[in-house]
Parts: structure tokens; sequence; C-alpha cells
């Protein structure tokens, strides 16, 4: 079997992706759930009540589909630039891990980020308005239309494109060197992983400047600011430069376990599915 089989190829090799992927996305959603952070408890309408389950909903329903996405994305691109003996070197991995990124932004990430983020920004505030999630999307189509769900689009663009490019360079970077120059040799899961923590803190330190805008341009505050670049600014100007890197250090933790999971679970659903469906 060649190395170019490991991955899949054509219409196989994208199918075997979306599917490792979306199982790779429940495990991953599964096992960081514990780093997840929720608002504190709320007075709603002269009751006490947690908006956690809610929120929580909301925020784990991007990633089984945007992982879905991404994966099977980056399969379709990476099968169209391999070599000839099957490699896909560092900078077609970026350029891969750039295209998945910006498509799964455009498809996927920011309709729903920009509604997370609202959301979760109205029921940790004074005066909720949404009664609920779906509410809410009713009521953030009604007042501003289906552009209202993709404010930041620019932001998120810049954002995801950048975080998947950076983590396919480093993880495509990191599986050529270790294989050096037999691309057959197995990976062990545990170095997969390893490998994959190193991607996921990489791209933390990498992009959270571009996460901090998109959350910013994606918020009820989002009219404060006129364009991406005018948010940026402004933090910069009004807060200082440690402004872009809040949350750094729980979001490392998060991501890194994240990432590691995921590869590690796709890397071996792939090599499953290659033994049942042979490509030669």
């Amino acid at each position: 079997m060649n190395a170019r089989t490991h991955r899949g190829t054509g219409a196989l090799g994208t199918a075997c992706g979306k599917l490792s992927a979306a199982m790779a996305s429940w495990a991953c959603t599964a096992a960081s759930a514990p780093c997840s952070t929720a608002p504190s408890p709320r007075r709603l309408s002269g009751e006490t009540r947690l908006c956690r389950n809610d929120q929580e909903g909301v925020a784990r329903a991007a990633p089984s589909h945007d992982f879905f996405f991404r994966f099977g994305m980056f399969e379709f691109l990476s099968n169209h630039m391999r070599d000839a003996q099957g490699r896909l070197d560092s900078r077609r991995g970026l350029l891969c891990g750039l295209g998945a990124g910006v498509a799964e932004a455009v498809v996927v990430v920011c309709p729903m980020e920009t509604v997370k983020v609202k959301f979760i920004h109205d029921q940790t505030s004074s005066n909720p308005k949404y009664r609920g999630f779906f509410h809410g999307v009713r009521e953030i189509v009604r007042e501003q239309g289906l552009k209202g769900t993709y404010q930041g689009l620019t932001a998120t663009v810049l954002k995801q494109g950048s975080n998947q490019a950076i983590r396919f360079f480093v993880m495509t970077s990191l599986r050529n060197w270790y294989q050096g120059d037999n691309p057959n040799k197995p990976m062990n899961p545990l170095i997969t992983g390893v490998f994959g923590a190193v991607a996921g803190a990489a791209s933390v330190f990498g992009n959270t400047p571009l996460d901090v805008i998109k959350t910013r341009m994606q918020g009820l505050e989002a009219h404060k600011y006129r364009n991406t670049l005018d948010c940026g600014v402004q933090i910069l100007k009004n807060e200082g430069p440690k402004a872009f890197y809040k949350g750094t250090v729980p979001r490392l933790g998060r991501v890194c376990l994240d990432v590691a999971i995921v590869f590690v679970i796709y890397d071996e659903v792939v090599k499953l599915l290659n033994k049942v469906w042979k490509t030669d």
C-alpha cells in the first residue's frame, strides 16, 4: 500500500476524511467539556436560573459541524496537492489548511459563532431579551436579517484561516520530520497526540489577537467599530497590547487538548477505513 493510500484518494479520501472528522469532533467535544466555562447564575424575570445548559448547547453545536467540514475540505484539497509518493510538504499543508479554514469560516463558523456570542452576551446582561437560543436566532434574523448572523465575517475568515493554516503547517512539518524518507512509517498515537498539542499551542499564540477581535466584532457592542481594522486599532489604543491576549492561558489548555484528541482519532480512523476500503 503506498503512502497516498494511507490518506485515501479522490472521493473515497474525502469520505474517509469526513467520517473520521465527525468521530474525532464528537470525542473532542466530550473530552474537553470540563475545560468549558459557563457564566454565573443570573436573575431572569424575577427568578434565579442558570443559563449554562443553553449556552453550552450553543457552544457545542458548531464544533461537530466545523470539524466535519474542515477535515473533509482539507482531505479534498490535500488529495490534489500531494506529490507522486503521496507526501504533502509543509508549504502545501499550510495552503490546504488555509483553504479549509476559510471555507469553514464562511459556511459554518461565522453564523454559528455570531449567534453564540450574541446569545451569551445577552444572557449575561442585566436585562436579557432572548428567552432561549432559538428565540434569539429568530429575533436576530427578524431585526437584522441574515446579515445579522454574519457580523465579523472578515475577522472570522482571518482567524479561522490563520488558525488552520498554522495547525496543519505545524502538524505536516512534524509528521514529515518524524517519518523522514519513509512516508509509510507508522505514527504512534502518542506521537500524533504530542504533535497535535504542539500544533494547537502554536495556533493559540499565533492567532489569539484575531480571536479577540472576532469576538468583539460579533458581540452586542459590535456597532462601536466601523470595521475589523478599526476594532483592532481601538483595542490597541484604549486597552493596550495585552488586551489582544486575554484568556490565552485557559484557551491554551483547552485547544491543546482538543487538537491532540482530534488528530489522534482522525488519524486512527483514517487508518482503519483504509484497511476496510482498499484504494489500490
